[in-house]
């Protein structure tokens, strides 16, 4: 019976073939040379992207932990150069490009990561004009942040001992080339701001290639300028070599020994300077005193100092005048305080309560007068108004009537006035009310108008 054949699982397959790839001294650290193509940054931060030429192309992949230290952007379409190693993604079998570094090709890595923090920095407001400060005219020291080894240094301290030898000159060793270059710079930046003893900050080295000059395109340095309290000059290299640290400084010199001459004054410009205006002080004060030395003369020849008296008279006449223009004044400002004080103490006397209690007595008393008065006058007018009313009542009244000859017929209960022979029947009973009595009569008969009679028969 022959063997069984061995069966493995496509993830074992996988597998071996990637430690064959990995184990593989061409394929495990090689460098690589092509077009970027369907770039993703993902927001991992892992860079996915193709790498291709006019024949082939290449998955690739650049984790997060190795694009952080790129020094430029990939972009689409980019010729780059990409350092890795080929492996297998064992879930799906492709075999891609795992990318530990890479740099542009063609222009040079270093100049396109220069312009692309040069675009960064100045879009973020680091280069304007704004936000520089003024280099101070007369600094108390001076720090200097440089290789202590180099020319750059040397010139500097020449430069300043000759110009100003008075100001004190702090020197901050530090590297100016390497890997290690930047944080150094950025080091010394921020002791000396911690020291406190400085006015102004020269930071720089000389000449050399853009290789050489790195340390001060590195953004590190750029924001530590950029941070600093001190006022920074910035003195890099010659005068047509221009970096980052350049456009940050708050001012930029051509050269060093350019830097140490726009740090200090010349003392003996500061000393000509104060010559020449010791000299016009001199001639303005020769001036001045020649126009007051003038002046006293013409003040000595015055009519005041030659005739003083006259002018003491003038005065004393003046004087009297304002006098009597003051007693004056004084006078009828007494009188008019005298008359107001006579009307505010009228005012006052028609105010106090004893006055006021007097003339309201004497108000009531006129009030209680004419309040009588009209009593009694009313009083009589209804007098007049009753004996008239009696009059027309004793004219009106029955009585009156009745007094002469008439009387007043009445039913037997004296309830209803008989008016009328329609008002009795023969047989009742009536009575009659005469001026000075009653009558109490009985009905026998009864004859109207229309000589009709009726009786009780």
């Amino acid at each position: 019976m022959a063997d069984q054949p061995r069966i493995y699982s496509i993830k074992d397959i996988n597998r071996y073939i990637r430690m064959k790839l990995e184990s593989d001294v061409l394929l495990g650290d090689v460098w690589l040379r092509g077009e970027i193509s369907n770039f993703t940054h993902h927001s991992s931060g892992h860079m996915y992207f193709t790498l291709k030429d006019k024949d082939s192309r290449l998955k690739c992949i650049m984790f997060a932990s190795h694009n952080q230290r790129l020094p430029f952007i990939p972009r689409e379409g980019a010729k780059v150069m990409a350092r890795g190693n080929v492996s297998v993604y064992e879930r799906d079998g492709n075999y891609q490009f795992y990318v530990t570094a890479m740099q542009p090709d063609g222009i040079g890595s270093l100049y396109l990561a220069y312009e692309q923090l040069k675009s960064k920095l100045e879009t973020e407001g680091l280069f304007a004009e704004s936000r520089k400060r003024p280099i101070p005219r007369f600094p108390r020291a001076i720090g200097v942040i440089t290789s202590p080894t180099g020319a750059a240094v040397r010139d500097i301290i020449t430069t300043l001992q000759r110009r100003h030898p008075s100001i004190p000159v702090y020197v901050f060793p530090v590297l100016v080339q390497g890997t290690q270059a930047a944080p150094s710079i950025v080091k010394a930046i921020e002791s000396m701001n911690r020291f406190g003893e400085v006015d102004v900050l020269i930071v720089g080295r000389g000449g050399g290639s853009l290789e050489e000059l790195w340390a001060f395109n590195e953004e590190l340095v750029a924001r530590s300028i950029a941070a600093s309290q001190i006022p920074v000059i910035s003195a890099v290299g010659h005068e047509t070599d221009f970096t980052i640290a350049d456009f940050v400084a708050d001012l930029r010199a051509a050269t060093p020994t350019a830097a140490a001459e726009l740090a200090v004054p010349h003392i003996a410009e500061l000393q000509q300077q104060l010559a020449r205006q010791r000299q016009r002080l001199e001639q303005s004060l020769r001036m001045m005193l020649q126009g007051r030395k003038e002046q006293l003369k013409r003040v000595r020849r015055s009519p005041f100092f030659v005739h003083p008296r006259k002018y003491l008279l003038d005065q004393a006449q003046r004087l009297d005048r304002l006098q009597e223009r003051l007693q004056n004044r004084t006078s009828r400002l007494t009188e008019r305080g005298k008359a107001k004080l006579e009307r505010l103490q009228s005012q006052l006397t028609g105010h106090h309560p004893g006055e006021q209690a007097a003339f309201a007595a004497k108000r009531l008393q006129g009030d209680v007068k004419r309040l009588e008065q009209a009593m009694v006058s009313s009083l009589k007018e209804r007098r007049l108004q009753l004996h008239s009313a009696i009059r027309q009542l004793d004219a009106l009244s029955p009585l009156k009537v009745m007094a002469r000859g008439y009387s007043l017929v009445y039913d037997e209960q004296e309830k209803r006035l008989i008016k009328s022979i329609a008002d009795v029947q023969p047989g009742d009973l009536v009575r009659v009310k005469v001026a000075d009595g009653q009558l109490d009569c009985h009905v026998w008969s009864m004859k109207g108008e229309d000589g009709v009679e009726s009786s009780s028969e």
